[in-house]
């Protein structure tokens, strides 16, 4: 295990962790947040292998897809 101490926002703490999507490369580390679990799986699903860049868009059109 690896633990990296750092300041987490108390609010994120507070998001249900089956609505976060988290991952890492060598130089960030982004938590995705979903209205509920079903989003977040797909985009699980759908993010494998991407770059981080790629999640980015792909979140994007998650959230635009919840907006309406």
């Amino acid at each position: 295990m690896f633990c990296i101490p750092v300041d987490i926002p108390p609010e994120l703490c507070l998001i249900d962790d089956e609505r976060k999507a988290i991952y890492h490369s060598k130089d960030s580390v982004c938590i995705w947040v979903f209205a509920n679990s079903q989003p977040r799986d797909q985009f699980v699903r759908e993010s494998a292998g991407m770059s981080k860049a790629e999640r980015e868009v792909l979140y994007e059109r998650f959230s635009t897809a919840s907006t309406q």
